[in-house]
């Protein structure tokens, strides 16, 4: 007797990936499987697939980005896709073109994903309205991340199993961070438990009412955590006064062998990067490959955003 074939979440809903706020606990779940299935092909010999061959993909980075944008332009041509990054500093945009006119000239060449990063919050759902291919948020603004928050839940998985019953502290600039919202939905949707430790000029107000516990006393939201995600301290969106000293943030704030203490004796250390050493975090705990999973983070962000490519490219 023929098997059922399994009838993909995402291929029944629209086909952009703009924040987790719009995914199903089906739909993220079914990314982080395919992720998986990618792992394996990303540490062998042999890395090439020929899945999305002849497809179009074009990088739009209006933020400057490392991880983000080599791992998505990496990610697309593994799977066998025409990549095009374009250079955004020399683009139409400085000489007074707008985003919707910019989205309406890549329509013309007919690609089938975009993939954008911009400094305004919503910019990656203007752009998917505009045009008639898949749109995937590389980050918008303050808004989200999904991808990121995504490669971090397949990174914990591939070392926890699973992310129900988990505590996670999120700690930083919660006030300025796509990436903390992208992990507060998606890590709640997962069925963790999420404190969110900052200082109050880096906390936003209201952040109880996204089902999170928050504090201001690094010990007190560390206490029993699973996993200890520290964020980027975002000076480029900083306007005015939020902190007095580095040195005084270090020494609240910062992550060290020290405060680690307060969590649990197995807990294990994230960073979205790039990673301020001696300012967000202690950098013999970073380099500390019995607690730090930021290469993990780095190497599975390739095989999460493969997934992506691959589901949502019609």
């Amino acid at each position: 007797m023929a098997t059922a074939k399994k009838v993909s979440a995402i291929k029944n809903t629209p086909k952009h990936l703009l924040g987790i706020q719009n995914l199903s606990v089906l739909e993220a779940k079914e990314i982080l499987t395919e992720a998986k299935s990618f792992i394996k092909l990303n540490r062998g010999s042999s890395k090439k697939l020929d899945i999305l061959r002849g497809k179009t993909q074009i990088n739009l980075f209006f933020e400057p980005s490392t991880r983000t944008q080599s791992s998505f332009d990496l990610a697309g041509k593994r799977l066998g896709v025409d990549v095009m990054t374009m250079n955004m500093g020399n683009s139409a945009l400085k000489k007074g073109e707008t985003l919707i006119d910019t989205a309406m000239t890549l329509n013309a060449m007919h690609p089938d994903i975009i993939v954008i990063r911009h400094q305004d919050s919503g910019a990656p759902n203007l752009l998917s309205q505009k045009v008639n291919c898949t749109v995937i948020n590389a980050g918008d603004g303050r808004r989200e991340h999904p991808t990121q928050a995504l490669l971090d839940a397949l990174t914990i998985i591939n070392r926890k199993d699973s992310i129900e019953g988990l505590k996670i502290a999120i700690c930083g600039d919660i006030l300025h961070s796509r990436v903390a919202r992208s992990n507060i939905y998606l890590m709640n949707m997962l069925g963790a438990e999420v404190n969110v430790i900052a200082p109050k000029t880096l906390m936003p107000r209201g952040i109880d009412n996204l089902g999170v516990k928050s504090f201001t006393d690094m010990k007190k939201g560390l206490d029993g955590c699973d996993i200890v995600m520290m964020l980027r301290l975002q000076n480029e969106r900083m306007q005015g006064s939020f902190l007095p000293s580095k040195r005084e943030y270090y020494e609240f704030f910062g992550l060290t062998p020290e405060k680690l203490k307060f969590a649990k004796k197995d807990a294990l250390l994230m960073h979205p990067g790039p990673m301020n050493r001696g300012v967000e975090i202690d950098t013999k705990l970073a380099d500390d490959i019995n607690v730090s999973l930021v290469k993990e983070q780095v190497e599975l962000g390739v095989a999460v955003r493969m997934a992506c490519l691959k589901l949502y490219c019609k």
